[in-house]
């Protein structure tokens, strides 16, 4: 270990040892009087040289004065540092080796396993480069832990978003082929669609349809200029429970996509939400020998904190329940605004705390204006419902896709028309009522809250 050592900094006192400190530290390090513990030791002084202005302004440097234990540390500690260093440049060595054949075993893996996937294209990475202008700064979209996404144009005119990883970044083999084992035959309009893939000269690369208005994530920002209406949040909740829910059920077999986000969440042109990143989903229990079904899927635990199942963050148990979970979460999100986890507070236990006390509204977004109050007050029961710490307690994904159905039917006309040119044809089927069975509801505004929403009566209370 190389320690460096300078003095605090104090702009109303001198910024240098003086040579009487300077000698006390090397006596300190000579002397071995700083113990052994479990953590560290035992250790040896190999040196200890004097820089800069100690090593000019001072020719009696206390090196020539080592005691003769001193020395002999210093020249066992060279031999066991020869060693030491021969040992390390032997192992990088290796792991250089090691490397370039993984990478080779990798590549030759994978072609392997994608040959057999259809409707998936492989890109080659000069197609990749031609389409990002060689991954141009102008076509950065987004980027995170896994790495960049670009918006790139392929050669026959589309427009698609290329996620291209970076190495060492958190989506890894596994993930990668999971990721397009699991899309290449999922087709859903609520599920975002995979075009191909690249994975050449070391890079790994998926190619996805593009996504014009970005994460839902992006929408819930301070930073949005265009806040979504109750209504278009209402709609993203529906479209997103609806992805799910064809994962649970009609999936074969069924998936548990285990990172459900709002950033996983993406919205098209129309604001048609789709759930994407299945890197890291897994299949779904499948029945035994007797027919029989387990009730969950055994793994170690993956995901987003603030996001995450605390049951399966403690049983290492994976099951439906936790996708409603972390969907709840995104469901607080849409009503309020937050974030997941800030400034060490939880949104689950935010909210729920303010719904105990009855104030409701002080947390809804402001940027909503108004709204709907009965709707508003029945979504947010929903949400708090699908965020039970208990499995059992929580809601199964067909039923939170009745309940968001439930409550689109309850909304007023006018709201319903506001959204209706991002609505496509197959959701007015299930969503629009006529108007004669339309209940009117009071609205309620961005600027009152409301702790008797059940009663119906609004006080005006200040939210914050």
């Amino acid at each position: 270990m190389q320690l460096k050592l300078f003095p605090v900094y104090d702009a109303s006192s001198a910024t240098k040892f003086n040579m009487s400190e300077v000698r006390r530290i090397f006596g300190k390090f000579t002397s071995w009087g700083i113990s052994d513990n479990d953590l560290f030791g035992p250790y040896e002084l190999i040196s200890f040289p004097l820089m800069g202005f100690y090593k000019d302004e001072n020719d009696n440097s206390p090196s020539p004065g080592l005691s003769k234990g001193a020395l002999a540390g210093i020249v066992l500690g060279t031999i066991a540092g020869a060693v030491t260093l021969s040992a390390v440049v032997t192992l990088l060595i290796l792991g250089v080796y090691m490397r370039k054949y993984h990478s080779i075993s990798r590549r030759h893996h994978l072609s392997k396993a994608s040959i057999k996937i259809d409707g998936v294209k492989d890109f080659t990475f000069e197609e990749m480069a031609m389409a990002t202008n060689n991954f141009n700064g102008s076509t950065l979209v987004g980027q995170g832990g896994y790495g960049q996404v670009y918006e790139g144009i392929l050669a026959d005119g589309t427009v698609v978003a290329i996620k291209r990883a970076r190495e060492g970044s958190l989506q890894g083999e596994t993930e990668f082929l999971t990721e397009i084992e699991l899309l290449s035959r999922l087709h859903h309009r609520n599920l975002v669609s995979l075009i191909g893939y690249c994975d050449e000269e070391g890079e790994q690369m998926l190619v996805y349809e593009f996504m014009s208005n970005g994460t839902l994530r992006d929408h819930l920002s301070v930073k949005s200029e265009e806040p979504l209406s109750f209504a278009m949040r209402l709609t993203i909740a529906l479209g997103s429970a609806k992805g799910i829910l064809y994962l649970h059920t009609e999936a074969d077999p069924p998936i548990f996509h285990r990172d459900i986000k709002a950033s996983n969440i993406l919205l098209d042109s129309k604001y048609t939400a789709k759930v994407a990143d299945f890197g890291l989903s897994r299949l779904a229990p499948v029945p035994d020998i007797e027919g029989v079904v387990p009730a969950h899927v055994s793994t170690v635990v993956k995901g987003t904190p603030g996001y995450l199942d605390p049951e399966y963050f403690l049983t290492y148990k994976l099951t439906d329940k936790s996708d409603v979970y972390s969907l709840g979460v995104v469901f607080l999100e849409l009503l309020t605004g937050m974030q997941p986890i800030s400034h060490g507070k939880n949104i689950v236990r935010e909210v729920n705390a303010m719904y105990q006390s009855g104030m409701i509204f002080s947390i809804i977004d402001r940027r909503m204006r108004s709204y709907p109050s009965k709707c508003v007050v029945r979504f947010l029961t929903m949400a708090l419902k699908c965020c039970e710490e208990e499995t059992d307690a929580r809601p199964s994904i067909a039923e939170v896709v009745r309940e968001l159905e439930s409550i689109w039917h309850m909304m007023p006309d006018s709201d319903i028309r506001s959204v209706a040119p991002m609505v496509t044809d197959a959701e007015k089927v299930v969503t629009t009522p006529s108007s004669s069975s339309t209940e009117k509801i009071p609205y309620a505004s961005f600027d009152i809250s409301g702790g008797e929403l059940v009663s119906g009566v609004v006080p005006t209370i200040t939210p914050r």
